[in-house]
């Protein structure tokens, strides 16, 4: 406790200004998760020396993240999905088979290393932050490479809550479509928010449930990459010769779906959920100033241009899929 309490003290302070200038904002473009890690990169050079807090800057960085994550599992209701009905899971079937193949070709083609890669085709695909920060201890991320994958998206989101209303009445789209493609192709969850409803109350509301359940693609999606990552380390002699096999599966991850579960069969109330999921955020906006204390800027500048035109042009279509599928269910 003494070896961590420093950094992590660190970590709370910076996640308590993250979230008092997250409520000060006027329009919610920008998320305190964000900007606790932009406020930690800010801070680097001025802690990195500092030997009392590196401990517990790493504590949180890595297992206070992964606790929020579990605690985040509370917040997951299956029986949504039954709420908004077969709409949204086709819609979601086409954008995330666009936003993981679709981003391993690009990416692939592109020369981009596949753990950002594949944190940008989640954060893209799912939910943001919430999902690169899902993702990340499963694939073993850099914190460089969490940082950029975060930066990116959030900024594409940024100029989306610009266009999106002003899309949608140019193309005269009704209250319904008009959530349907917010609430599945604008990333971060308060951004979607921020989009829907300066278009409609009733988009804002479609959107929003939409998104809820685009937010469960995290459990499928953490399981396929944890057995994907288990199982090439556990043919790695190196890996295997330094690591018990046991320690190489992310075991937070059950602990996240078994909350999912008893959330879903009731067995968690509905403010009992709302108190989980504000700590979850919280405790989730400290790891990511952690990462971002962790973040050399200059790491991130030579990561060059290419993953952030690679972020974009992923996203793009994923709006493009979002949009075309939606005005076909709606034709048919």
């Amino acid at each position: 406790m003494k070896k961590v309490l420093p950094g992590f003290a660190l970590a709370i302070a910076i996640a308590i200004v993250a979230t008092w200038l997250e409520s000060i904002l006027p329009i919610h473009v920008i998320g305190s998760s964000v900007l606790a890690m932009f406020i930690g990169m800010l801070m680097r050079p001025y802690t990195v020396e500092i030997e009392s807090v590196q401990p517990g800057i790493a504590f949180t960085g890595k297992k206070i993240l992964k606790f929020a994550i579990v605690l985040l599992g509370a917040s997951l209701n299956l029986t949504i999905v039954l709420e908004v009905g077969g709409q949204t899971i086709v819609i979601l079937i086409f954008t995330l088979l666009t936003a993981f193949l679709g981003g391993a070709l690009l990416g692939k083609w592109m020369g981009i290393n596949s753990k950002l890669t594949i944190m940008i085709a989640a954060g893209t695909g799912i939910c943001g932050g919430s999902a690169i920060a899902a993702l990340s201890p499963v694939i073993d991320a850099e914190d460089k490479d969490i940082s950029y994958a975060i930066s990116a998206t959030i900024l594409f989101d940024m100029v989306m809550i610009i266009l999106y209303p002003i899309m949608g009445r140019a193309l005269a789209l009704s209250d319904k479509v008009f959530g349907y493609w917010s609430g599945t192709s604008v990333n971060d969850t308060s951004s979607v928010v921020a989009t829907s409803f300066a278009f409609s109350e009733a988009a804002g509301e479609i959107a929003t449930m939409v998104k809820l359940t685009r937010t469960l693609a995290i459990i499928p999606t953490v399981l396929i990459f944890s057995y994907i990552y288990f199982k090439k380390n556990r043919k790695n002699k190196q890996v295997r010769e330094k690591v018990q096999l046991n320690t190489l599966f992310p075991w937070f991850i059950i602990f996240f779906i078994g909350m999912a579960a008893l959330n879903s069969f009731g067995l968690i109330t509905a403010s009992q959920a709302d108190i989980l999921k504000g700590i979850s955020r919280f405790l989730m906006v400290a790891a990511l100033a952690a990462i971002g204390l962790k973040t050399d800027i200059r790491a991130i500048r030579k990561t060059g241009i290419k993953p952030f035109i690679f972020a974009n042009v992923l996203s793009l279509l994923v709006v493009v899929v979002s949009i075309a599928v939606i005005l076909l269910q709606e034709s048919l």
